[in-house]
């Protein structure tokens, strides 16, 4: 099944009812973004294209969750910043205390743009057909999660997963 151009991307809505499940449940709801010229976010906590955000109302001030773009203030080594991230770019939104959320396709190249010093607000693509797919994550029962209270540990770098950092 593939979603054409005029329907909208259920992108947007899904990580807004996980966003307000993690709240609901008393769990801190982390965005992994994946960072090009379009992503207005602090560069030195980028690392291999992609950040991670702590999108709890504890850690954001003028939160807004919209169809285009995910918009807020934090602080980020105690100097506050303008956060503003095209929701094309969220690959996922999880919980930071067990994991749970959903990933997302990563942006097509067609969405991604060219790094550059400043961020601009313009996509100049829309997402193509497979945007509208989403995957759970959930723990395997392979062995691979260490222990089921413990948050989840950052890959090694260059898995493709996204990786937790702690910002506060």
């Amino acid at each position: 099944m593939s979603q054409d151009d005029s329907t909208p991307s259920t992108r947007p809505y899904l990580i807004r009812a996980l966003h307000e499940w993690c709240t609901d449940n008393g769990f801190a709801p982390y965005l992994a973004v994946q960072v090009d010229a379009s992503v207005q976010v602090p560069r030195e906590f980028v690392k291999n294209n992609e950040i991670v955000l702590n999108v709890s109302f504890d850690a954001t001030s003028g939160l807004k969750l919209g169809n285009d773009y995910v918009e807020f203030k934090a602080r980020f080594g105690g100097a506050p910043r303008d956060i503003i991230v095209p929701v094309t770019h969220v690959v996922a939104i999880y919980a930071r205390e067990n994991g749970q959320g959903m990933a997302f396709p990563p942006p097509s190249a067609a969405v991604l743009q060219a790094p550059a010093g400043t961020a601009s607000r313009s996509v100049d693509a829309a997402p193509t057909g497979d945007d509208g797919k989403a995957l759970q994550l959930v723990k395997g029962d392979d062995g691979a999660a260490a222990e089921d209270d413990a948050p989840p540990t950052p890959p090694p770098s260059g898995s493709g997963r996204p990786a937790l950092k702690r910002i506060k």
